[in-house]
């Protein structure tokens, strides 16, 4: 029997899987796909590497940094800064039709852009940058407090408003129209006051050396082990029945499958949808790889967000794709100690908000036909706000919402999971328990926080 079984080998669960096997816990992960990350994940075609889902690390502050949540995760899986080798964006930037923002890991640079943009709000700003410091990550009644509100109190210019909703709905909200003041105060440090980075080698790098550190504290990971149903009696999971038909016992179980995706498996009838129902905002992402890096063509911006109007949408898209806004991101636009590529290649990624239920309904002719014409119009939506780089295109790839699906297992190809989240990682029955995007905190230094964090709380309270 195990201490622990871990459903599901992304950054969450294997954080977990890590954290308790230093406490001597005999800890298994297992995960249906074939290889780590979910949809954090990487894969080769045609002779090319390409990321899936990260854009860039959240929360970087400097080597040596005592404290943040990278500081704090570093410390409890007993890494090195080294260990994830991160270099600092070299600078991002908001743009709508009337104004632009640029800020890098350095808040003095916003903080001059707001001044230069919206005079009048300097001072309300500073306000906003207070309270956002001040707010208490365990307080779960700022979950109850709508984001737009408490904006709309603060700042007086809604067009700040919409320019700041912009990069941080994109970044982590399974919210439509709004954030919660929680969320939002979570995704504004990590983004504006702490900063993004990569590492040079992406996220494989990351997965890897999770992987190794799990494996080499006594952690056992089988992959191609997809679990078929929790086995709930009197009120705990009594055994884990994998698809293969073996049932694996277990003290307890964590599960970073997703809170309705979870309560499925479980084979006592607790209702899925009707108490939480699952996320509805799904994305299409382009990937183009060109013969050029982007600064030779004019662009050295690590992202761009961007929107076409002075409001911004963030709802489930009608069309297949949602042409007003998205992000454009640079793999290459990063400060390395080296190039990104050898070969003097360039990689442009471009983000837009996606119908999950049009492509789902796509037979496989039609679906490879849509991606090549949506490829389009998210480049054409996208080069209206930065040099355009479609001379240069080389190769190209795109995911949409099915992939998401397939990757994540997430109902309706939910980029950031169910809207309503479980804070405190506990379900209806004493010994399961969530971690990861349902949990509540999203990005890779989020997921790997949240694996930490509820294996703290609730696997090794009482060693």
């Amino acid at each position: 029997m195990y201490d622990t079984l871990i459903i599901g080998a992304g950054m969450s669960g294997l954080a977990a899987g890590i954290r308790l096997a230093y406490y001597d816990q005999r800890v298994c992960i297992v995960e249906r796909h074939t290889t780590i990350g979910g949809l954090n994940g990487f894969y080769r075609l045609r002779g090319r590497d390409y990321d899936v889902g990260l854009h860039a690390l959240t929360n970087i502050t400097p080597k040596g940094a005592k404290r943040g949540p990278l500081a704090r995760l570093l410390r409890q899986l007993r890494l090195s800064w080294d260990d994830f080798a991160i270099s600092p964006q070299v600078g991002s930037e908001i743009v709508f039709p009337s104004a632009r923002l640029r800020f890098d890991n350095d808040l003095d640079l916003f903080r001059a852009e707001i001044a230069r943009t919206f005079p009048a709000q300097v001072d309300n700003f500073e306000r906003l940058i207070a309270e956002v410091a001040e707010y208490d990550d365990l307080n779960e009644t700022h979950a109850a407090i709508s984001a737009r509100e408490r904006l709309n109190e603060l700042l007086t210019e809604p067009l700040l408003v919409e320019m700041l909703f912009c990069p941080l709905m994109f970044y982590g909200s399974a919210r439509e129209h709004d954030m919660d003041w929680g969320q939002f105060s979570i995704m504004f440090r990590s983004i504006f006051m702490e900063g993004l980075g990569r590492p040079h080698a992406g996220v494989r790098l990351i997965l890897k050396q999770l992987v190794r550190k799990f494996r080499g504290v006594g952690g056992e990971l089988k992959l191609r082990t997809g679990v078929e149903r929790l086995h709930v009696e009197d009120g705990r999971v009594a055994g884990v029945v994998l698809q293969n038909g073996q049932t694996i016992e277990a003290k307890r179980v964590l599960s970073s499958a997703g809170w309705p995706e979870t309560m499925r498996l479980c084979d006592d009838g607790q209702a899925v949808t009707a108490q939480r129902p699952p996320g509805r905002l799904s994305f299409c992402e382009t990937i183009a790889t060109l013969d050029v890096e982007p600064k030779r063509l004019g662009h050295d911006r690590t992202i761009t967000f961007y929107n076409d109007s002075d409001t911004f949408d963030w709802s489930e898209s009608h069309e297949p794709c949602d042409l007003r806004s998205g992000v454009i991101c640079s793999p290459n636009n990063f400060e390395y100690d080296e190039p990104f590529d050898k070969e003097g290649e360039g990689v442009m990624r471009i983000t837009a908000l996606a119908n999950f239920d049009y492509w789902r309904g796509l037979d496989e002719s039609t679906y490879r036909l849509e991606k090549l014409r949506w490829y389009d119009h998210i480049t054409d939506s996208a080069v209206r706000f930065i040099p355009d780089y479609r001379g240069r295109v080389v190769d190209t790839d795109m995911f949409t919402p099915t992939t998401i699906v397939r990757f994540t297992g997430h109902d309706n190809g939910a980029i950031y999971g169910a809207p309503e989240k479980q804070l405190d990682g506990r379900t209806h029955l004493e010994n399961l328990f969530i971690c990861g995007t349902d949990q509540g905190f999203v990005g890779i230094i989020g997921a790997i926080t949240s694996g930490i964090g509820m294996a703290n709380m609730h696997c090794l309270r009482d060693q």
